[in-house]
């Protein structure tokens, strides 16, 4: 009976060829997602988000269906897109935590974080238009960002190098408002502002509680 068995197989044989089968589609498919975000963040910084949905398509290499079918409605893109780029903003700073000191780390994710936020000028218009769509995104917003800004503060703070207190609520809408301020004077101008505010975070700093005595 096992030697039967053990013919026939379990099904485990089908199954698993199946199971990569599946998983390769929703890869694709996440693949394909993500080049509509890509590209749909493009559009909206250069065209505005009322850009038509054809040079979305045509900017991310499918066709007019594919955005349709993911997304009905322009709002679920433009949801969809601030989502997207705040997701890749609070994964820059494990990344960054990952690579390099403390202070160096939340150096140059302040710098992200301004990216970001020149970025998001391209979605203003609709973000702020009263639209229901985007009532949670707020709210996604602070649950996604404060908490790697908080990891990265402390752990620059534990290092020595910005003084302790600090809070993340308080940096984000500072940086926010340097971005926005120095619009006129272009992404460079922002970056030189935010540095200067990075660097007046060192004022008062302890010494790090690892340094030898």
């Amino acid at each position: 009976m096992n030697e039967k068995k053990k013919e026939q197989g379990d099904g485990s044989d089908v199954l698993e060829p199946q199971v990569r089968l599946d998983r390769r589609v929703r890869a694709d498919a996440q693949r394909n997602i993500d080049s509509l975000l890509e590209a749909a963040l493009a559009v909206f910084a250069t065209s505005g988000v009322d850009a038509p949905v054809r040079e979305v398509a045509v900017r991310a290499g499918v066709g007019v269906g594919t955005v349709y079918r993911h997304f009905p409605q322009r709002s679920d893109l433009i949801a969809a897109v601030f989502r997207h780029e705040v997701d890749a903003c609070a994964e820059a700073a494990l990344a960054l935590a990952a690579d390099h000191e403390p202070g160096e780390a939340l150096a140059r994710w302040m710098q992200r974080y301004a990216d970001f936020i020149a970025t998001k000028r391209g979605l203003a218009t609709a973000l702020h238009s009263g639209n229901p769509a985007f009532d949670t995104l707020p709210a996604y917003f602070e649950k996604q960002l404060r908490p790697v800004l908080r990891t990265l503060l402390d752990a620059a703070a534990a290092a020595g190098k910005v003084r302790a207190g600090v809070e993340p609520d308080d940096l984000l809408r500072a940086v926010a408002s340097l971005c926005m301020s120095a619009h006129d004077g272009g992404p460079a101008h922002a970056r030189r502002m935010v540095a200067l505010l990075t660097d007046g975070l060192r004022y008062g700093a302890s010494p790090s509680v690892n340094t030898p005595s």
